[in-house]
């Protein structure tokens, strides 16, 4: 029979300059054709052949038409770079001892299983980490993600994925970030133009034939972006659809980035090394979710990433990628890894009475599949575990429970800064906040309502959508309208939505005011302007504006739930004196009557305590939710997964 070939095929340009490109780049054994130049015209041909034969045995060939000289190695200049990082010439002392410090570090790692059982009883407690901690081992790490900020985003999972790569590689790790290719054919293309064609093309097997993509590559802020072109990358709209909804080819889109995610390490040549096999994949979300199962099922039979780790971060479990089961072979598995993505709907979920409910959940097999398992915050990973919070899955991650952690978001704090912000009115600081009051009254301006300091302004900045309690606010704002308040909402999603924030504009004209849209600036000056805000979410994996708001001064009233309760401190009018009082409220059950009784303490506070008002504004201002705080804990769970064995051998 012949071999069935899972390999890649991919003809790469690199540079002519050796160099750039070292003879042990370790290149050899990629699966590429690579051909390199060196100054004096010598050329090498390298390739690796994967393929199976009906006794899975494989094959690894590699031919070489001509090897430098001895003359033309001694020729190579003494140092090549990586990144901004500058390496000895090979066979120099400083590599010998570099080595040797690498190998002590390793041992740390290996060492510490003496003291897994400890280990295993501080992840039950958590990841607080109050303390930053020295980097002890560098890794290679690869982000996969459907959206990252500021080239492609429709949410927190954007600027995630923009930002926690580069706090990863400001302290010390070499981080990649793959990510689809959006061209939109409008101006809003230009974030790629930093991007250069790296000439290498692969082809990847799924989908019923060999689908050929791209890679473009931009190095800015210590990191590697990444982006995998491919035609069904461009078309209008965002990542995920348009205004007729969800494109109708999202699994055969995204199960093209995985497969040339997973490719990304071995074949491209980035600062004259590729990542190698010995790298750390942070998937995000169901978009990303085929590469562990790829690890499992397509390559480490083969000798192939038996050293890599993979964590699957879960910002939102209510997408999942599921699809009728039919759909499977086109996923490029191995026909006996079904079982790792099969899925069943339960009889009241099905169509009709001969549906069977069998069908393909991309989570799922990402789930089964991964090292470790990460949520966004603390509060969503036991919230997932749940029959109300786990979407179906919440028997299969309490079975993994021991390997399951929260990670709270943190923020842009150069973006998201009041001292230094260009889309407000009025700077201000923790040591002087007199110019949140010159940006109430401006915006208050802008708006068309009456310029008053002293009353309390409450708004909302979200998707106007079930999830985020849109429902609720409507409902509550004839009795909210009562009271001597100002309401401002900004916000697009559900057209029935929409439609009732503009007929509310129009009855309470003097009071309430619904941007129907999204703007960057407006939601920066609804921030820096608004007293109060308010997020009633149903759930919320973590959330970013109440973090957003607490560096503003604004007080936030949210559900007690997900990230909201874990970072919004409830307020405690008697607190002793020097200790913190809290930063906002947070109410449950959610109900409309929870609602309006945290908003009239909140506004009860404003009115009648300034003092008790004022502490509130500074200690959310001072909280610290940096990406940095982020990063050291994201760190701490990257080393907890390699001191295991890869979960699926």
């Amino acid at each position: 029979m012949e071999s069935l070939r899972i390999g890649c095929f991919g003809i790469c340009k690199l540079p002519s300059n050796l160099s750039e490109s070292p003879l042990n780049s370790g290149v050899v054994g990629r699966p590429c054709f690579a051909l390199w130049r060196s100054r004096r015209g010598s050329a090498s041909l390298l390739l690796r052949r994967r393929s199976i034969a009906d006794n899975n045995e494989v094959e690894f060939h590699s031919v070489r038409d001509k090897y430098p000289t001895e003359e033309e190695s001694s020729n190579l200049e003494d140092s090549f770079r990586v990144g901004l990082q500058l390496f000895p010439r090979y066979g120099e002392k400083e590599v010998v001892d570099s080595e040797a410090n690498l190998n002590v570090c390793e041992k740390e790692v290996v060492d510490s299983n003496a003291n897994r059982a400890s280990a295993k009883e501080e992840e039950t407690k958590g990841i607080d980490v109050e303390e930053k901690p020295t980097t002890r081992v560098t890794r290679n790490i690869v982000f996969v993600t459907a959206e990252v900020a500021p080239y492609s985003k429709t949410g927190g999972l954007g600027d995630v994925c923009g930002s926690l790569p580069v706090a990863l590689a400001a302290r010390g790790h070499r981080v990649m970030v793959v990510s689809p290719r959006y061209v939109h054919g409008d101006p809003s293309d230009v974030v790629f133009s930093g991007a250069l064609d790296l000439d290498c093309h692969i082809k990847i097997p799924c989908f019923g034939g060999l689908q050929e993509v791209a890679f473009f590559h931009e190095y800015r802020e210590g990191v590697d972006w990444v982006f995998v072109d491919h035609p069904s990358y461009h078309r209008p709209g965002n990542p995920y659809g348009d205004s007729y909804g969800a494109f109708s080819d999202n699994q055969f889109r995204f199960t093209v980035l995985c497969h040339a995610a997973c490719e990304a390490p071995l074949v491209l040549l980035l600062g004259g090394f590729t990542y190698g096999e010995k790298c750390l994949f942070l998937v995000n979300d169901w978009h990303a979710g085929l590469v562990p199962v790829l690890l499992a099922a397509k390559y480490r039979p083969h000798g192939v990433y038996k050293d890599a780790r993979s964590i699957i971060v879960i910002h939102n479990l209510a997408h999942q990628g599921v699809e009728p089961a039919e759909t499977y072979k086109n996923l490029g598995l191995p026909l006996e890894w079904y079982g790792a993505l099969e899925w069943v709907f339960p009889t009241w979920a099905r169509t009709h009475a001969l549906d069977t409910g069998e069908a393909v959940n991309v989570l799922k097999g990402a789930i089964v599949t991964s090292d470790r398992i990460l949520t966004v915050s603390q509060g969503y990973s036991w919230e997932i575990t749940t029959v109300e919070g786990g979407n179906g899955l919440n028997g299969l991650l309490s079975s993994r429970k021991s390997i399951l952690n929260g990670i709270v978001n943190g923020i842009d704090v150069a973006e998201w800064n009041p001292a230094s912000d260009e889309h407000i009115p009025f700077r201000y600081s923790i040591d002087d906040i007199s110019g949140k009051v010159q940006c109430k009254t401006a915006l208050q301006k802008e708006l068309g309502l009456a310029v008053r300091p002293d009353c309390p302004m409450i708004g909302f900045i979200g998707r106007l959508d079930f999830q985020k309690g849109v429902d609720l606010i409507l409902s509550a704002i004839p009795e909210l309208m009562q009271d001597d308040i100002q309401f401002i909402m900004l916000g697009s999603g559900d057209r029935q939505f929409e439609n009732w924030m503009r007929a509310l504009e129009s009855t309470y004209k003097d009071k309430f005011r619904g941007w129907v849209g999204f703007s960057v600036p407006v939601s920066h000056r609804i921030t820096a302007g608004c007293d109060i805000l308010l997020m009633p979410s149903r759930f919320e994996p973590c959330g970013l504006n109440q973090l957003y708001a607490m560096r503003y001064g604004t007080v936030p009233v949210v559900h007690c739930t997900g990230g909201l309760k874990d970072t919004v401190e409830n307020f405690h009018p008697y607190a002793e004196e020097g200790s913190s009082q809290g930063t906002g409220w947070t109410f449950s059950p959610l109900s409309k009557d929870s609602m309006l009784a945290a908003l009239r303490l909140a506004v009860g506070t404003y009115r009648e305590h300034k003092s008790s008002w004022e502490g509130l504004i500074k200690s959310g201002m001072e909280k610290d939710y940096t990406w940095d705080k982020a990063a050291t804990k994201y760190e701490q769970v990257i080393e907890w997964a390699f001191c295991d064995s890869p979960y699926v051998q």
